[in-house]
């Protein structure tokens, strides 16, 4: 099954040569491309596979970033929406075989880390639990019904969004709650949880705990706070569908006060004072006095809140900490000759990522820091003509995966919005007083 029509993406391609010139183009078409054409398959079941890129697994956040570029055409390209209600389908039916898992294979076929010390699936790559890979599967449901008013990918959401839901809740109380326990004894220490397994203490804040980043890096402290903010955002999107689709009004209720109690830990627990003084979100806490003032490149960060839904981006609070984060003040914020941005423990220390780059445009004020974010892209993806997941700050020939979808995919929703055709955007949630 074709997974767009070329006659309307060759539409587009036209209009952003008309519009931004040709070499911006042809790179866009490339990343444009990509992910329809080689990272997506369509199951026997009508629901669709997304492999990340050189990862031959499907994250449940790297398959709905890898979607945002296509969103704002699903209303006019019926084999576009196609493929995304197909790519829902699938991550609501993962969430119900394992909502702690972060990613999935295609079949129970055993493949990804099975030596770990978890419970784990043949359907399941990997089971390292991050509260985004909850979230965002939500976000492409909601955005999908939202767009097109369908709902038949909505088959098994009531089964993912009550466990979604519970996880979230029982991990409020991780120390006594929590089922949950990740060991890795054949990696680097970024990728297991101490404490045979539980992870470093916390106290019981209102916040969800979370075990890894959404860089799959193991936290410093397990509240992170901008995906308990993706959380916050989502839950009331999982709440509108309960009632308005389902009726489902307990669901609804249920979702709303935990939205309620996280929006309550995010303001009494989620800021700090930066180095200049200023009072910013932090990235990670404990409630026992820990915090970490930082951002890392992999969304949810700090840096995407108003794409995420949980702000506008003139939010004062929000700017104040967007100030910190692209500055020397975030550990992971590197300068070089080649260029300057947000980076990631993830990768080699000073190397930037094209996907912190896009959010960065996607975020700015002014149209000239859009276009110079822009700029920088495409003076750094080394004659490839793809996005990479990091660079060097000196040297772009210096580059990390040369397949990755999700940082092709932020490209192109940077040129679509500096091309002025970005239209699908977030409305803020609103956050709770602080």
């Amino acid at each position: 099954m074709p997974t767009y029509s070329p006659v309307i993406a060759d539409r587009l391609f036209t209009q952003i040569e008309s519009r931004l010139g040709g070499e911006i183009a042809a790179v866009f078409r490339s990343c444009y491309l990509g992910t329809l054409d080689t990272t997506i398959e369509i199951l026997a079941d009508g629901s669709a596979f997304v492999v990340t890129g050189d990862i031959p697994a499907m994250w449940l956040r790297d398959s709905t970033a890898q979607l945002t570029p296509y969103l704002h055409f699903v209303t006019e390209d019926p084999l576009l929406a196609e493929t995304a209600i197909a790519v829902s389908r699938r991550q609501l039916d993962f969430i119900g075989l394992d909502p702690y898992a972060n990613a999935f294979n295609a079949a129970p076929n055993g493949a990804g880390h099975h030596t770990d010390q978890t419970v784990m699936s043949p359907w399941v790559w990997e089971r390292k639990y991050e509260i985004d890979s909850l979230a965002y599967p939500v976000q492409l449901a909601h955005d999908l019904w939202k767009l097109t008013g369908r709902v038949d990918h909505l088959a098994s959401f009531l089964d993912a969004a009550w466990k979604i839901v519970d996880v979230w809740r029982a991990e409020q109380d991780h120390e006594q709650a929590s089922p949950y326990r990740f060991q890795r004894f054949d990696g680097a220490p970024t990728d297991t949880l101490a404490r045979d397994g539980r992870g470093e203490p916390v106290a019981n804040t209102g916040l969800s705990w979370s075990g890894f980043r959404p860089s799959d890096d193991v936290c410093t402290f397990h509240f992170n706070i901008p995906a308990n903010m993706f959380a916050f955002v989502e839950l009331e999107h999982i709440a509108e569908i309960a009632s308005t689709v389902f009726g489902a009004e307990k669901l609804a209720a249920s979702a709303l006060a935990l939205r309620e109690s996280i929006g309550n830990g995010i303001a009494d627990y989620g800021t700090a004072i930066a180095p200049s003084g200023d009072t910013v979100y932090a990235y990670e806490v404990d409630g026992l006095g820990g915090v970490l003032l930082a951002d890392d490149a992999n969304t949810p960060s700090l840096l995407s809140l108003p794409l995420l839904g949980w702000c506008t981006p003139e939010d004062p609070d929000y700017l104040r900490t967007r100030a910190f984060v692209l500055s020397p003040d975030n550990p992971f914020y590197f300068t070089g000759t080649a260029g300057a941005g947000v980076g990631s423990p993830h990768t080699p220390d000073g190397t930037i990522w094209p996907i912190a780059l896009a959010v960065q445009g996607l975020t700015a004020e002014t149209d000239d820091e859009r276009t110079a974010i822009l700029d920088l892209l495409m003076r750094t993806h080394a004659g490839t003509g793809f996005m990479h997941e990091s660079f060097h700050k000196d040297d772009p020939s210096r580059y990390t995966r040369e397949w990755f979808s999700w940082a092709n995919a932020m490209f192109c929703e940077l040129v679509l919005e500096v091309a002025g055709l970005r239209t699908h955007r977030r409305t803020p949630a609103g956050a709770m007083a602080r």
